[in-house]
């Protein structure tokens, strides 16, 4: 807990001085998993890596089966796949599994050294190529202000590979481009979903937040501050809501104080009281699923209690979790009774339609339910999954 604590334990401490009252009626957990999914990680074959793919695929919808959220929909993953691991046979896999209604597909990149040309170009390739050969990532219809590389309609989620967003290791590893905000922003990213990354450097000083941030021109770590998301109170709107709502129609220009902010999705950041290093020191609570990091009850409500959400609207609490789901021992976790347990959790204390409903989302749908928050929409979030970015034209729900 102590690597990098001068990154994450300042904004620790705001954010649970920030933490809303208590809320009457309802409240709402939105839970996304989004998975860095990597088969052709530790440098497998292919054949090694389709079949991974193709087992998981298989074990996960009985592993899911016996649990729906409020409105009956299953758990589902969204798959970060990575750009430099592009194989067609894995994309169409994952494709038809999302035809099914169990995730959606969208970017991961690992890069290092990289120019803001060389970044731009493999993610507009790979955008392109997701969507027109895999009928994969979400649609937007864009006003005619904004412009944006190549088709102007498609929309992705991101997260940086190594957690170096913006440059954001010390040692300028596993990145090169200090603006990627803005370089994501252009190429029609509607989200990143990269952190927390915590006890890693890479970590930014905004926890349990869900803001949107601009590139500091010439630096890196352009993720270290922004502006917090926020609904709209007595019909007006505040700066951050105001930047958030005119996203679609601003004109970008990389590298400048014009440029359009981008929404982050954080997950939860926290010390974790129930599980003590030597029975005295808390541990680091980074969302992390994994073998090492089971997704025990303890952990379940200490998620829920950091009340990341939009402000102003603390009815709705959202979680975004993450994994590397190819990883064999974390393959075991996320198939077997380790997250089962996790979900008979979610079931029993946040999904009980007196006290809380359960939401599960894809990080597509997060985002949307995010903006709807923004504009302060009426009733359950379910109902706003799809929009303003509606689903890929594989998905079927």
């Amino acid at each position: 807990m102590f690597k990098a604590i001068d990154k994450w334990f300042p904004g620790y401490l705001r954010s649970l001085l920030a933490r809303p009252g208590p809320v009457t009626g309802i409240r709402h957990l939105v839970v996304c998993v989004c998975d860095h999914y990597e088969p052709f990680r530790d440098g497998v074959d292919v054949a090694a890596a389709r079949q991974t793919v193709h087992d998981w695929l298989a074990a996960y919808p009985g592993s899911v089966d016996s649990y729906r959220d409020s409105e009956g929909l299953p758990p589902r993953h969204t798959f970060f796949y990575p750009q430099e691991e592009y194989d067609a046979t894995i994309l169409d896999s994952l494709a038809a599994f999302c035809r099914r209604g169990f995730g959606e597909v969208e970017i991961h990149l690992h890069h290092r050294h990289d120019t803001a040309e060389g970044f731009q170009g493999k993610l507009v390739a790979f955008r392109d190529l997701l969507h027109e050969k895999h009928g994969l990532l979400g649609e937007e219809k864009r006003g005619a202000g904004f412009r944006v590389q190549g088709d102007p309609s498609i929309r992705y989620a991101f997260i940086h590979g190594n957690w170096s967003l913006c440059n954001s290791r010390p040692d300028g590893d596993w990145c090169g481009v200090n603006e990627e905000l803005g370089i994501l922003a252009e190429t029609g990213c509607y989200a990143d979903f990269t952190f927390p990354s915590a006890p890693s450097p890479t970590q930014p000083k905004m926890v349990n937040a869900i803001y949107y941030a601009k590139d500091v021109p010439g630096q890196p770590r352009g993720a270290d501050k922004g502006k917090l998301s926020s609904c709209r109170v007595a019909g007006l709107l505040n700066e951050s809501s105001q930047d958030s709502l005119s996203s679609c129609s601003t004109t970008q220009q990389r590298g400048s104080s014009t440029t359009v902010p981008l929404m982050l999705i954080t997950g939860p950041l926290a010390l974790n009281w129930r599980r003590r290093k030597w029975g005295i020191l808390p541990r680091l609570e980074n969302a992390d699923i994994s073998g090492a990091n089971l997704p025990t009850a303890d952990r379940v409500r200490l998620w829920a209690r950091q009340q990341i959400g939009v402000k102003g609207r603390p009815d709705w609490v959202f979680v975004k979790l993450h994994t590397h789901g190819c990883v064999p021992g974390n393959t075991r976790v996320l198939l077997g009774s380790p997250m089962r347990a996790m979900h008979e959790t979610l079931q029993r204390e946040f999904n009980d339609g007196h006290h809380w409903q359960l939401h599960y989302v894809t990080a597509r749908e997060m985002h949307n339910l995010v903006k709807a928050a923004e504009s302060n929409l009426p009733g359950s979030p379910g109902q706003y999954r799809d929009t303003p970015i509606s689903p890929p034209p594989c998905y079927v729900r």
